[in-house]
């Protein structure tokens, strides 16, 4: 296990282009049923070194697994928790949130008594990372707030949970267990994609969940406090980070909206690193980052998309830290992409060559502003 300690100048979100072969792979395993589990498996195991030392490669010392063995950024690992299930449902139509692009008709429920099991399979995931690198592994897990966000009301199928503070607690529970989990498993940077705090900076969000009976902004404040709640007991040697965008899927977007009415729920958290996207107007303007408590907590502005191939120059990623630095000292930032490249299985309209390029300017931008990574 490396001695190097997060948070670092440049870094990025986690996911990554899935290789040919597995891609190749979980179709044969997931779509067509020619091959096992075992064997997909293996095709993963095979070709996960190559990202790694890929990412090594352009000078990151912060490491995963690319997601690669994942289908979407969230809902694998929340069906891999006791009690939610995530549902094929082929006739009851699919979620057309980005842009009017189809995801797959799949959505989680609630069923059961919410827990993290002890043999959660992406605890395994992180060992085979960790495994194969001289450099910091990271897990990207999605955060809290997802398993009440992602689902709807009617998919809530538990008496005690018509009480929503029940589920709440539970979902704390089983987050703060899955920090201690990690731990355990030798994880010592993990990363909590909680994007639904920019989600609910978005007018049309706010409207859909006050159909639901939801307060946004009551929201905004119970989903920081289970953040802070599930990592407060932390050892001090373990690094959380927090993700947040505005959606990621094929190249396109799910909202828009700027932090300003998330930023200071968010920057309570307790959270160490922030990875917020800033690639569009859409995430609105820097003035948020003036409630970045003074201190040892770090901001990486996503001023680098993943989402199209075009290169931002050095220049111009300059100016923007130029800027942010107007609002919060510029030794509490740092730099990674907006997102990550491929947040499900299908990936964003870039290349592989493209995501290396990308990764390899987030290096370059850390070693020109503050001459380390």
């Amino acid at each position: 296990m490396s001695d190097l300690t997060p948070p670092f100048r440049a870094d990025h979100v986690g996911s990554l282009l899935r290789p040919k072969a597995i891609a190749e792979a979980r179709k044969k395993h997931y779509q067509d049923g020619t091959m096992s589990a075992e064997e997909l498996k293996a095709v993963e195991d095979a070709e996960i070194p190559a990202l790694i030392k890929m990412q090594e490669g352009v000078g990151l010392k912060a490491v995963t697994d690319g997601e690669a063995r994942r289908f979407f950024w969230h809902y694998d690992f929340m069906g891999m928790l006791d009690g939610l299930d995530i549902e094929n449902r082929e006739t009851g139509g699919s979620f057309k949130g980005f842009q009017g692009v189809e995801l797959p008709p799949v959505f989680p429920a609630i069923n059961g008594k919410l827990d993290f099991p002890d043999d959660h399979p992406m605890l395994d995931h992180f060992k085979f990372v960790a495994s194969h690198t001289s450099v910091v592994p990271k897990i990207s897990i999605p955060g809290p707030s997802c398993c009440h966000f992602r689902t709807a009301r009617e998919d809530i199928r538990v008496k005690d949970y018509e009480d929503h503070e029940v589920l709440f607690q539970d979902i704390t529970a089983t987050y703060k267990k899955a920090v201690a989990k990690f731990y355990e498993a030798g994880c010592r940077y993990l990363q909590m994609d909680d994007i639904f705090f920019a989600y609910l900076c978005d007018p049309k969000h706010r409207a859909d969940k006050e159909a639901e009976g939801f307060d946004p902004d009551f929201l905004i404040t119970r989903y920081a406090q289970m953040m802070r709640e599930a990592i407060a007991d932390r050892p001090a040697d373990m690094t959380i980070g927090m993700h947040m965008c505005r959606g990621n899927f094929r190249s396109t977007h799910a909202a828009a909206g700027a932090y300003d009415m998330a930023a200071e729920a968010i920057f309570s958290t307790g959270v160490d690193i922030f990875f917020m996207e800033y690639d569009t107007d859409r995430a609105g303007g820097l003035e948020p980052l003036k409630l970045l408590p003074k201190g040892k907590q770090r901001v990486m502005p996503g001023f680098i998309t993943t989402k199209t191939p075009e290169m931002e120059s050095l220049d111009w990623l300059k100016s923007k830290f130029d800027e942010a630095s107007k609002y919060c000292d510029l030794d509490q930032l740092g730099i990674a992409p907006q997102c990550g490249f491929s947040s499900t299985e299908a990936g964003n309209d870039v290349t592989p060559d493209d995501q290396r390029k990308k990764l390899e300017l987030v290096v370059q931008t850390a070693e020109a502003i503050w001459g380390e990574v």
